[in-house]
């Protein structure tokens, strides 16, 4: 025979105490954010204005230089200088064409497109907008027209033919609209097309038509944005928090009693391991809160299995940014996640962290499931 000793266990109110007690424990994440930007600009190509012959034959050589500031991701002003050359032409028996020099300095209002509809993205290849603008047109040297008109004018008796003819130097109010495709093709550099419809009074071709008259310009150059469009933003969130376990007061009872002899206690079962995917947003790294519930269930195992470590393990979608951003974020990824089940109460050296190496390798096919967290408890 042998003797066993049986205590008697009572539970006390102070355990609510001590679960409403516990503290917010919070940790630093990173994401990037849109930074506002000055850039300037530099664009070539031909400008066709709108007359009475066919495609092509008034097309001019055109220029730009432009200066601007993007308040935010999607609005900016720009102050362009837009120049060269224009064309016009007259067909009564036969044609006539002239041309003729301008400067138009525009305040454009500009609309990120892309970002509006897709949000901003750093690592986004292409890039679509609009713009609208007002400011002068100054035009000189209009020589050419002046001669034209005065061969002609003995043909209808001594009157002008081009009716709204000029000379000297002309300032006229003119209006513009556009659309530009931008590529991203360094940090701070972007390669672009824009195509432009000006309209300005009737009297710039110096022909009577009794509406505005219109040119069109055709440009492609590049773009230098000072410091580039984005940076690092650094901020303080709560760790997901598991309630701690109940805080129990023992009282003990010694009573001694007569027992058989216990046959050995087989031992426990091995834990089976536990393995959550946590998902993230493209190019984010912060836990989103539907995926919290992951956490906290690998951290209620590792408190249930004391012996028990985790490894986690980030990765990113090789097919949406650049091979550098993606190794950054796989490895924040892993961290992050890290950092909330140390949080919640698990030991640091329980808690391993490891990101996709250099061979970039996917654990799923779809894109969308290699945007992960994934711990392996065991």
């Amino acid at each position: 025979m042998k003797f066993k000793k049986i205590f008697l266990t009572a539970t006390l109110a102070a355990v609510a105490m001590g679960m409403s007690a516990q503290e917010t424990v919070m940790v630093e994440e990173s994401e990037t954010v849109y930074r506002p930007n000055w850039y300037v600009q530099g664009q070539f190509g031909f400008q066709e204005t709108l007359g009475e012959t066919s495609f092509g034959k008034l097309m001019a050589p055109n220029a730009q230089i432009a200066v601007g500031y993007n308040f935010n991701q999607v609005v900016g002003l720009r102050l362009a200088a837009n120049s060269w050359r224009s064309k016009a032409a007259l067909s009564l028996d036969e044609s006539y064409y002239w041309k003729w020099n301008y400067i138009a300095p525009m305040l454009d209002v500009t609309f990120d497109i892309t970002n509006l509809i897709g949000g901003f993205n750093p690592d986004r290849l292409v890039s679509f907008g609009v713009f609208a603008g007002v400011g002068a047109n100054i035009a000189w040297d209009n020589g050419e027209a002046v001669k034209i008109n005065d061969m002609l004018k003995p043909t209808i008796g001594g009157e002008n033919v081009l009716r709204n003819i000029w000379d000297g130097t002309k300032v006229r109010m003119a209006g513009r609209m556009g659309i530009n495709l931008d590529f991203n093709v360094a940090k701070n550099v972007q390669f672009g097309f824009e195509a432009q419809a000006n309209f300005l009074n009737d009297d710039y071709n110096s022909k009577l038509a009794h509406n505005a008259d219109w040119y069109f310009n055709f440009l492609a150059g590049v773009k230098y944005t000072f410091g580039g469009n984005s940076k690092k933003s650094t901020k303080m969130v709560a760790a997901p928090v598991v309630p701690c376990e109940p805080q129990i007061i023992e009282k003990i009872v010694e009573k001694v009693v007569e027992v058989p002899v216990a046959a050995p206690a087989q031992e426990q079962a091995k834990a089976e391991p536990l393995r959550r995917d946590v998902l993230f947003a493209i190019n984010r790294s912060t836990i989103a809160n539907d995926q919290q519930y992951k956490v906290k269930e690998v951290i209620e195992y590792l408190k249930a299995n004391p012996a028990a470590k985790v490894v986690v393990t980030g990765y990113a979608d090789k097919g949406t940014g650049s091979r550098a951003i993606n190794l950054r974020l796989a490895d924040q990824r892993s961290k992050v996640v890290a950092k909330a089940i140390i949080a919640g109460g698990i030991a640091a050296d329980r808690v391993v962290t490891k990101s996709m190496g250099d061979d970039m390798y996917q654990p799923y096919i779809d894109p969308i499931q290699n945007r992960v967290a994934i711990c392996v408890a065991e």
